[in-house]
């Protein structure tokens, strides 16, 4: 029997596929299971019994990924669930940021009372007018679960698309349409284009090809074409906010468009800030549910890994064999050695094996021909690097 705990409100539709094996807990001190979305868990403290998070999103910010490998707790995202909803909101964006409809919006409800309202709207509309994003220059940088599509769909709407994502999948790169153009870097992209779109994770780092952290600054903006259009749906700190404010007050950023509104851009001429609408469809919402419960399941049940972002993936599909343990332990030389020796002390025959490492975690997965027992994990546990030893079966 598993325990589980909500961070935040998850979809019913992910949580009805607990089974009778699994029950809620509003402790989660009691829980072998997280979920959460938006819930800050950085100051919290983890007991013992905890297992796994899964984060209902893609985003983990808000959780603290090395303190959990440290503890041998594997954590989830679920890329892919909400790249749908984000991605429609871009179209959006490209769409609200060209035509002036808001403002012209609210012309119309600034004037509803008048009852020669017809006129004036044949008036004053021409205040509102854009321009429209066919034939245009859209710029992609990452071209994952969101960009990809994000790029396909507005070749469909006849943009001229370009595309720098140096770590895309191979199954990404697959599903893109022939006609973008792969440049080999940002430069390329803030150089040529008419609307920059970023679709990157935040990171900091010194490399200047592997940070993002304001990314979009004033030596990149400096780059751009006079009235370029900027989408930030990823990430707040992608973007330099003092660097967009002189650039939006120069005009040579025409408009920016956040999802990540904050003191100092909702006040900002010539932003539109939408209040973090990317992932806010029910569909979205049903579909990280989902992903994340039935990522949480097959980990604890069988202890097998997919999405996780502080462990490597490993499946070894269902134990067939009579036990399984995991192991969760440094990425150092003679681990693996160390393991077997310990079985072979026991006399415990190891029938199937399987290794994985990511940075300086690695996660260890091993079946054997008799049910595990609490003396094989004591001796486990006691080699110099183990972080936390499971008993799955």
């Amino acid at each position: 029997m598993f325990k589980y705990a909500c961070l935040n409100p998850i979809a019913n539709v992910g949580l009805k596929n607990f089974d009778e094996n699994y029950t809620k807990t509003d402790d989660v001190n009691d829980a072998e299971g997280i979920l959460v979305r938006s819930a800050v868990m950085h100051e919290m403290d983890f007991s013992e019994k905890l297992l796994a998070v899964a984060r209902a999103g893609a985003g983990v910010n808000n959780i603290p990924l090395d303190k959990l490998a440290q503890k041998g707790v594997v954590v989830f995202n679920t890329p892919g669930a909400n790249a749908n909803g984000v991605k429609e909101l871009a179209i959006a964006a490209m769409l609200l940021a060209s035509r002036d409809i808001i403002g012209g919006i609210d012309f119309v409800k600034e004037n509803k009372a008048d009852e020669n309202i017809a006129k004036l709207v044949e008036k004053g509309k021409s205040k509102y007018a854009g321009t429209e994003i066919r034939g245009k220059k859209l710029g992609i940088i990452g071209l994952g679960a969101i960009g990809g599509p994000l790029a396909n769909a507005a070749r469909h709407l006849g943009m001229d698309v370009y595309g720098c994502d140096p770590y895309i999948s191979i199954d990404a790169a697959w599903n893109l349409s022939r006609d973008i153009h792969h440049v080999k870097t940002r430069e390329e992209i803030f150089q040529k284009c008419d609307y920059i779109s970023v679709h990157v994770p935040l990171i900091e780092n010194d490399d200047p090809n592997v940070n993002t952290k304001k990314m979009i600054n004033k030596d990149t903006i400096a780059m751009m074409k006079k009235g370029v259009i900027i989408l930030n749906l990823a990430r707040d700190l992608l973007v330099d906010d003092d660097a967009m404010e002189e650039a939006l007050k120069s005009g040579k950023v025409r408009k920016y468009v956040t999802d990540f509104p904050n003191a100092k851009t909702a006040n900002m001429e010539g932003v539109i800030a939408i209040p973090h609408l990317g992932a806010s469809t029910e569909e979205s919402e049903d579909n990280c549910a989902v992903m994340a419960v039935n990522q949480m399941k097959n980990y604890l049940e069988n202890g097998n890994i997919v999405n996780s972002v502080n462990y490597p993936a490993l499946d070894m599909g269902i134990c067939q064999k009579a036990g399984r343990i995991a192991i969760f332990h440094k990425n150092v030389a003679n681990m693996i050695t160390q393991f077997t020796a310990s079985f072979g002390d026991l006399g415990i025959n190891v029938s199937d094996m399987s290794s994985k490492s990511r940075g300086e975690v690695a996660y260890t997965m091993i079946d054997v021909d008799e049910p595990a027992t609490d003396a094989i994990k004591a001796k486990l546990e006691a080699i110099d690097g183990v972080f936390k030893v499971r008993i799955v079966k």
